[in-house]
């Protein structure tokens, strides 16, 4: 293969990214390997900002990118605001060669009406091969057409046509950027925030003290925030929760305002459980306030927010605690109507209901025990569709196929536990994850068991 004639700088966020007028979490990642393959197709190397080692943070080589990048393709799924302002930084300096991608739900929150989006249809955690293939085929035909026609696609030239782009300096080259053989490769997409948290909450596991730990650095060596990324993930996922502080924090300090990585921070904060399990709680806590949980629409950030405050109940047995949870769970129900915001807020309305029933408040108990109920109802209708989709791995079915098991255990509607119990047992998934599943139904059974006895009186 030749080498590549010039540079394509993408601009996009990296991770998983929430789009908040939907609740959806797309995975920038896996579109940014088709972007790659289609760049690379088309003659060109290709990066993004967390793929260049600076020192500091990303600011100055992100501009130098905008001003010599031979082309820049802007991705604005999930309404990315630095995405934004980065394409009119790049309209501002070239008058040619950007190219501007979207997902298929994104909406226009401007007028930019006559300017050409490229769709893609993502599906959450992963791009389908079909469509895949589709798009790499059409951007590599764009990046081609416009590397070899001489339009203007920036509007601020075509409004503006007696504007000349600015010249650097003959000295001002363009630093090549250093990316880690490690992370030449994608690596494998991580689950959802919601799915991490699925572990943590409905079951506390011990993770493998044995997991191998990261390669230690060499002396003086910097990496790229692609390098930062990858062993976040690899700690994260290995449960060595110290190392992923480390590592998440670093990609903070490159990108402060990447809500990705102070969720995940958050996440290893309270998973480390240091020095105390409670003030490891704290301390999460404390990070999240940044992403101002009691306003915030991020369902993601409002499932670590509730995470955190069951966990806190669980300790300490705070009311406001339980009262925090139970708004964050549901908050983030309303915003996403999915299985995991679904299953813990139906399980703490019946937790909070016993409470109740134990204080002699009748009326509270009754009304959250029917709230629990209604929700249960709620997620079944939401979330059955998505138990029937194709696309799913069955490590993400599974995770939806236990959610409506459990509710409809929840509901007394033994058809269609048994079908769902059926269907969960058929996937090929971890042994811990069914023990997480089954150990969710024993809890929740305990809770309705005793909160039936104090409201109804023994079965009789």
């Amino acid at each position: 293969m030749s080498e590549p004639a010039g540079t394509c700088f993408v601009v996009q966020g990296f991770g998983p990214k929430t789009d908040f007028t939907d609740g959806r979490v797309l995975n920038l990642d896996a579109s940014y390997e088709v972007i790659k393959q289609a760049a690379q197709e088309a003659g060109l190397r290709c990066l993004r900002a967390d793929e260049i080692v600076h020192a500091g943070t990303i600011d100055i080589p992100m501009y130098e990118q905008l001003l010599h990048a031979d082309v820049v393709i802007a991705d604005l799924s999930t309404y990315n605001l630095n995405a934004a302002f980065e394409l009119g930084v790049r309209y501002g300096l070239r008058p040619r060669t950007t190219i501007v991608i979207a997902e298929e739900l994104f909406k226009s929150p401007f007028d930019i009406g006559h300017i050409v989006i490229r769709r893609y249809r993502h599906l959450g955690e992963d791009i389908g091969a079909r469509e895949a293939r589709r798009f790499k085929d059409e951007l590599a035909t764009a990046i081609r057409g416009v590397l070899g026609e001489p339009r203007t696609d920036s509007p601020v030239y075509s409004m503006l046509p007696g504007l000349a782009p600015p010249v650097p300096p003959a000295d001002a080259a363009l630093p090549a950027p250093t990316i880690a053989a490690a992370a030449a490769a994608q690596p494998e997409a991580g689950g959802s925030l919601a799915e991490v948290l699925e572990v943590g909450v409905l079951l506390e596991l011990d993770f493998d003290a044995a997991a191998p730990p990261p390669s230690p650095l060499p002396p003086g060596a910097r990496l790229s925030g692609r390098d930062w990324l990858e062993r976040a993930r690899v700690a994260t996922d290995a449960g060595r929760f110290g190392d992923a502080i480390e590592a998440w924090g670093e990609l903070r300090r490159l990108n402060p305002g990447d809500r990705h990585a102070l969720q995940q921070l958050a996440l290893a904060t309270y998973k480390a459980r240091l020095p105390t399990p409670e003030a490891a709680l704290e301390a999460a806590r404390e990070l999240l306030r940044e992403l101002l949980p009691a306003t915030t629409n991020d369902p993601e950030t409002l499932a670590l927010w509730g995470a955190i405050h069951r966990r806190l109940w669980e300790l300490a047995q705070r009311g406001e605690d339980l009262y925090e949870a139970i708004s964050a769970y549901e908050r983030g129900f309303l915003l996403k109507q999915d299985h995991f915001n679904g299953t813990s807020l139906g399980f703490l309305l019946v937790v909070r209901a016993l409470v109740s029933a134990r204080a002699g408040a009748r009326d509270e108990a009754i009304a959250d025990r029917v709230l629990a109920a209604r929700t249960r109802r709620d997620m079944i209708r939401h979330v059955q569709p998505l138990a029937e989709r194709a696309d799913l791995a069955d490590r993400h079915r599974f995770w939806v196929v236990g959610a409506l098991w459990i509710a409809a255990l929840a509901l007394g509607d033994r058809a269609a536990a048994a079908h769902w119990d059926v269907r969960a047992n058929a996937l090929q998934v971890e042994d811990w994850m069914q023990q997480v599943r089954r150990q969710h139904a024993v809890r929740l059974a305990d809770l309705q068991a005793q909160l039936s006895m104090l409201l109804d009186g023994p079965p009789g």
